[in-house]
C-alpha cells in the first residue's frame, strides 16, 4: 500500500479487516499494513478503541483486533439486572443476554466481549444468550459504598445495587462500620469470591443526610471545582460582550422568559410578532454562549469534559462557571444580552413556511415563573399585570397547543407525567413534595423549543453539513414484545405496538389511569435511549425526521457545537466539526448525559429513602395513596403516587385469614370480598426501609379501592389478562427511564 496521510477513518480499518484471509493484528501491525505516516499511527489506537466501543470490531487475545461476527463475538457495555446481564450498545440497544453464571468477573458498566452460545437457538424477537470471554475495559474503578463487617472481615456494600457482590477490603483506613467510603477496585480473579478493593477516602457516616450529594458526586466521578485557568477566562469573558459584532437589534421587540421559580440561569426567551402578510412569526432567542467561549480554549475544554450540567435537589454542578451561566450569558430581564435567534413564520394552517436565523441583541421585558404563566393562562393572575404580556402569553400558548396537536397527530409519544420536585430543608432532608410539569405553561415552552431545534437541524441538514443530531431510534422488536406481554398481564390489550400509531393511541388512553405512571415507566424502559449522533436518523419519540439540540447551550455541550456550526454558516465561513471528530464527540456527550441522569436519579432515590426512614425514626404513621403494580405469591408491589417509589406489601401482613394466589389472573384473595389485583388503589404506610438492599416494606391501611370495570370494545382499553408478567424481583427502584420523548429537564427544559 502507498503511504497515507495522517487522516484515517473507520471505513479504512473495516475494509482491511473484511479482506479474505485477514488474520487478527495489533494496532501497530494495522498501521503498518495501511502504510500510515506518523500522525496516522498516533490516531489509529484511539480510532480502534472507538470502533470497539461502538461494537464494530472486537479485541481478541494479545490485543489483536478482528471482526466479531465470524467468531460469534460481540462487544458491548454490560448492564446488570436481577434476571441476568444484558450486553448493550451505547444507545442501550440490547445485543445479547448474559446469564448470571456466564458473567465471569465482569462488573456493571464494563466493556466486555462475549461469545454467543451456538447451542441456544435464536428465536424471533428474543436475545441470544452468550458468555463473557474478555473484559476489554473496566467501566468504573472508583465505587462508593457503606463499610460493613462480615464476621472477622470487612466489606463495602456499593450504593449502586446493580453491583451484586460486596467488595472485600483489608484495611478500614480509619473508617468505622456504617461509614460511606470510596474504594478503588483492585482485582477480581474468581467469580465465586468477592471482588477486592482498597479504601481510598472516607466520606463520613451513612446516616448523615448532608453527605448524600458528595456521596453521589464521588461515586459518579463528577467534576466539582473549575480549574484556575477556566475561572480566569470566565472572568475575562465579559469583555466579549462589549464587542458584539454585527447583530440584529431586537431590543424593541417584546421578548420574555418563562422558567422555574428557583432558576438562576435563563438560556432561552420567546417572542411572537405579526409580519406584514398577517402571519405569525415565532421568535426563539437563545443565549449566544459561543460568542464567549472560543473553540479550544480552557473554557471550551472544560465544558467539553463535563458535557452537561448536573442538577441535584440541593444545588447544581454547572457545565460553565457562574460568571457565564448566571452572569453575562443569562437572559435576565431589563439587561442587554447577546442571543442567537430562530424565527419561524407560520401560515394559517400552522405550517412553518419560512425559517431564518440571526445573531441578535435582545432585552427581555419580563421574567415569568411557570406558576405565573399558568395563572395567566387560567385567568387567575394577580392584578396589576401588564396587558401586553398577557396578550403575548395567550397567543404563544395558542400557537404552542396547535403545534402540540400537530405533533401528536404524527403519532409522537405523549409520555408527559407530573414529576416530583423535592424541597430540601437545612437538615438536607425532604421537607416538602411538589408535583410539577405536564401543564400548559410547561407545554408552551416545550413546543417552542422543539420547533426551534427542528428548524436548526432542518436548515443545516439541507445544506449537507455534518452536525450533532439528537437521535431516538425506534424500539427493538424484542423490547416491544416484552412490553406487550407486561401490559396484557395488567389487563390491557393495546394492539400491535410495533406500529407507532397504536403505541401513541394507547398512551393517550391511560393518562388518568391509576397505573398511568407505572405504564409510562414501562414504555420508557422499552425504548432505546435518545443519543447524540452525526447521522440524522430521526427522533422516534417526537416523530421528527430532523432534530438537534440548540436551545440550551448554557447546560449542554452539543448545543454549543450546533451554535458554532450555524454561526459559521451565517458568517459565510467554513463550518467547524466537518471531519472525523463528530462520532467521538457524539459518543462522549451521550455518555456524560447518561452519567448525569443516573447521578440525579440516584440522589433523588436516596432522599426518598431518607424521607421514609425519617418517618420510622419519628414513629410517625403517615399514610400514602398507592397503586398495586405487581401481584406475586409472596405479596404485592405498590407504587406511591406522590413519591413515585415502589415497595412490597408482604402476603403475611395482608390478612389474618389464609391468602390465596391466583396465578392465572394475578390476584391475591383473603376472603370472598377481599381481592387484590393490579391497578387497585390502596393506602399504605411504611414499616421498614433497607438502604443497602434498596427495599421498602409497606403495610396496608384500611380497605382497598377497586379498579374501575374494564371496557372490552376499544382495543386501546384494558382487557382481561391473558399472560403472566415477565417482571420478577423486589426493588424500590423505578428502573432506567428510557427517553421516549424529548423529556423536560428537571429545570423544565426540552
Amino acid at each position: 500500500m502507498t503511504s497515507r496521510p495522517g487522516h484515517i477513518e473507520s471505513a479504512d480499518v473495516l475494509q482491511l479487516l473484511q479482506q479474505p484471509g485477514y488474520a487478527p493484528m495489533t494496532a501497530s501491525e494495522i498501521a503498518a499494513v495501511l502504510s500510515l505516516k506518523a500522525r496516522g499511527r498516533k490516531q489509529i489506537t484511539g480510532l480502534l478503541d472507538s470502533m470497539v466501543h461502538a461494537g464494530q470490531i472486537v479485541i481478541l487475545r494479545h490485543n489483536k483486533y478482528g471482526l466479531g461476527d465470524p467468531a460469534d463475538l460481540i462487544t458491548g457495555r454490560l448492564e446488570i439486572r436481577r434476571s441476568g446481564g444484558i450486553l448493550n450498545t451505547l444507545d442501550g440497544t440490547p445485543l445479547m443476554f448474559i446469564p448470571k453464571g456466564s458473567q465471569g468477573t465482569a462488573l456493571p458498566g464494563d466493556l466486555v466481549t462475549a461469545r454467543r452460545d451456538s447451542s441456544q437457538p435464536i428465536r424471533p424477537g428474543k436475545l441470544g444468550e452468550g458468555k463473557i470471554v474478555r473484559i476489554v475495559e473496566r467501566g468504573q474503578r472508583l465505587v462508593v459504598g457503606t463499610l460493613r463487617t462480615a464476621g472477622k472481615f470487612l466489606c463495602v456494600v456499593p450504593i449502586d445495587s446493580s453491583y451484586e457482590k460486596d467488595f472485600y477490603v483489608t484495611d478500614a483506613k480509619g473508617a468505622h462500620p456504617g461509614d460511606r467510603v470510596v474504594i478503588q477496585f483492585t482485582a477480581w480473579e474468581n467469580s465465586h469470591v468477592s471482588p477486592e478493593a482498597e479504601i481510598v477516602d472516607v466520606i463520613g457516616p451513612s446516616d448523615n443526610p448532608s453527605l448524600d450529594t458528595i456521596t453521589i458526586i464521588r461515586h459518579y466521578d463528577l467534576p466539582q471545582e473549575f480549574p484556575a485557568a477556566v475561572l480566569k477566562e470566565a472572568e475575562e469573558a465579559a469583555v466579549q460582550g462589549a464587542r458584539p459584532g454585527k447583530r440584529m437589534d431586537l431590543r424593541g421587540v417584546y421578548i420574555f422568559t418563562i422558567d422555574p421559580e428557583r432558576a438562576r440561569d435563563f438560556d432561552d426567551a420567546i417572542s411572537l410578532e405579526i409580519d406584514p402578510a398577517g402571519r405569525r412569526v415565532l421568535g426563539v432567542h437563545i443565549a449566544d454562549v459561543a460568542h464567549y467561549i472560543r473553540e479550544g480554549s480552557a473554557l471550551d475544554k472544560e465544558a467539553h469534559k463535563r458535557g452537561t450540567s448536573v442538577y441535584f435537589p440541593d444545588g447544581v454542578l454547572p457545565m460553565l462557571p457562574e460568571q457565564l451561566s448566571n452572569g453575562v450569558c443569562s437572559l435576565r430581564p431589563d439587561e442587554d444580552r447577546l442571543a442567537f435567534s430562530v424565527f419561524l413564520t407560520l401560515d394559517e394552517k400552522n405550517t412553518v413556511v419560512e425559517r431564518s436565523f440571526a445573531k441578535s441583541l435582545i432585552r427581555s421585558r419580563l421574567r415569568l415563573t411557570y406558576e405565573q404563566a399558568l395563572a395567566v393562562l387560567n385567568g387567575t393572575q394577580p392584578e396589576p399585570f401588564p396587558a401586553e404580556a398577557r396578550d403575548r402569553i395567550l397567543r404563544v400558548n395558542e400557537l404552542a397547543q396547535q403545534l402540540r396537536k400537530q405533533r401528536f397527530a404524527r403519532y409522537a409519544l405523549d409520555l408527559e407525567m407530573p414529576e416530583c420536585e423535592f424541597v430540601i430543608g437545612p437538615d438536607q432532608l425532604i421537607k416538602e413534595i411538589k408535583i410539577t410539569g405536564a401543564d400548559p405553561s410547561h407545554q408552551l415552552i416545550e413546543e417552542c423549543m422543539v420547533a426551534a431545534n427542528e428548524a436548526v437541524d432542518w436548515e443545516l441538514s439541507r445544506r449537507g453539513l455534518h452536525l450533532l443530531h439528537r437521535v431516538h431510534e425506534p424500539p427493538a422488536e424484542e423490547k416491544i414484545a416484552d412490553l406487550a406481554v407486561e401490559l396484557e398481564s395488567m389487563g390491557y390489550k393495546p394492539g400491535n405496538l410495533n406500529i407507532p400509531r397504536n403505541l401513541a393511541q394507547f398512551l393517550a388512553t391511560i393518562k388518568d389511569d391509576p397505573l398511568g405512571h407505572h405504564i409510562q415507566t414501562s414504555v420508557l424502559r422499552s425504548m432505546k435511549r435518545a443519543i447524540y449522533s452525526p447521522k440524522a436518523d430521526g427522533h422516534y419519540g417526537l416523530a421528527k425526521k430532523y432534530y438537534a439540540h440548540f436551545t440550551s447551550p448554557i447546560r449542554r455541550y452539543p448545543d454549543l457545537v450546533v451554535h458554532r456550526i450555524l454561526a459559521a454558516v451565517l458568517a459565510g465561513v467554513k463550518p467547524p466539526y466537518q471531519n472525523e471528530r463528530l462520532p467521538m464527540l457524539a459518543e462522549h456527550c451521550s455518555l456524560t448525559e447518561r452519567k448525569a441522569e443516573e447521578a440525579e436519579r440516584s440522589l433523588m432515590e436516596i432522599k426518598k429513602y431518607r424521607y421514609l426512614e425519617q418517618q420510622l425514626t419519628q414513629k410517625r404513621q403517615d399514610e400514602y395513596d398507592a397503586v398495586i403494580v405487581t401481584v406475586t405469591n409472596f405479596g404485592m408491589f405498590v407504587e406511591l403516587l406522590d413519591l413515585q417509589l415502589q415497595g412490597l406489601v408482604h402476603v403475611s401482613t395482608i390478612s389474618r385469614q389464609f391468602v390465596s394466589f391466583d396465578s392465572a389472573h394475578k390476584t391475591l384473595r383473603s376472603g370472598p370480598d377481599s381481592v387484590f389485583s393490579i391497578g387497585m388503589k390502596v393506602k399504605v404506610r411504611v414499616v421498614k426501609v433497607d438502604f443497602d438492599k434498596r427495599r421498602i416494606d409497606f403495610l396496608l391501611v384500611g380497605a382497598p379501592e377497586s379498579r374501575p370495570p374494564v371496557k372490552r370494545t376499544d382495543p386501546g382499553r384494558p382487557q382481561p389478562a391473558r399472560q403472566a408478567p415477565s417482571r420478577t424481583g423486589h426493588s424500590g427502584r423505578q428502573g432506567d427511564r428510557r427517553e421516549g420523548k424529548e423529556r423536560k429537564h428537571r429545570r423544565g427544559r426540552s
